[in-house]
């Protein structure tokens, strides 16, 4: 079974030397997305000039944010503390794919309202890793600590192997007995973002909705994998 990884040009994209035009990059991203500017013509603006290959526009863009947003989700992000008794509802392959990368030693961006995001894309296929079920079994873990009434996992059904991941975190949340439930669906993001549960995402457009949230895959990087390649462009 293959590795989630680190990207093979990742080294040279975010070395040190990179860093401070990044941020900068990042800085200049959040001015204009704070001023009305689509992130599509702001991020073109931004890369062009500052001459960013894709991988490095495609981070600034997971890390920008206008000041604003970064307020409004910031308000609506709950402890850990406070999740004892609750219904929690997760977005999976956002959450799983996250703590594989910082398994697998892959780039995670330290971003500018909390969360941590990686540079992954499903695009309609997903594969187990041999980072999959160690992810699983550190989120689990961490969520049973907290003590939640009940953790709902959702996937994108159209995904390919949404069904066996979903039987993979149910079948370890069975033997552990955890208070796992999962489901493939159509539907994902509008679920969450209308949920009235505490939704686990760090989906941007997610979180620009959604009445609570939890910013558990910063949680289980920072408590579980603590020799992550985290990146930090916010200056």
């Amino acid at each position: 079974m293959r590795h989630r990884g680190v990207h093979p040009k990742d080294a040279e994209y975010f070395a040190k030397d990179q860093l401070p035009k990044l941020a900068t990059a990042v800085k200049e991203l959040s001015w204009l997305l704070g001023r009305g500017y689509s992130m599509k013509a702001a991020l073109t603006l931004v890369g062009d000039h500052h001459q960013l290959a894709t991988r490095q526009r495609l981070a600034v863009g997971r890390i920008a944010c206008a000041d604003g947003k970064i307020a409004a989700r910031q308000a609506k992000c709950i402890s850990l503390e406070t999740l004892k008794g609750r219904e929690i509802l997760i977005d999976g392959f956002n959450l799983i794919i996250t703590i594989e990368t910082a398994l697998g030693d892959g780039a995670v961006f330290d971003c500018l309202d909390g969360c941590y995001r990686d540079l992954s894309s499903v695009y309609g296929s997903y594969r187990p890793v041999e980072e999959t079920l160690p992810a699983i079994e550190l989120i689990g873990n961490l969520l049973a600590d907290c003590h939640p009434k009940q953790v709902h996992w959702l996937f994108d059904r159209p995904v390919s192997n949404s069904g066996r991941l979903a039987g993979m975190v149910q079948q370890l949340g069975d033997a552990h007995n955890w208070p796992f439930t999962t489901e493939t669906t159509d539907r994902t993001d509008a679920l969450l973002a209308e949920s009235k549960r505490i939704v686990v995402s760090c989906d941007s457009a997610i979180l620009d909705h959604t009445a609570q949230w939890c910013n558990l895959a910063r949680e289980v990087v920072t408590r579980s994998v603590p020799d992550a390649w985290i990146i930090d462009l916010k200056g």
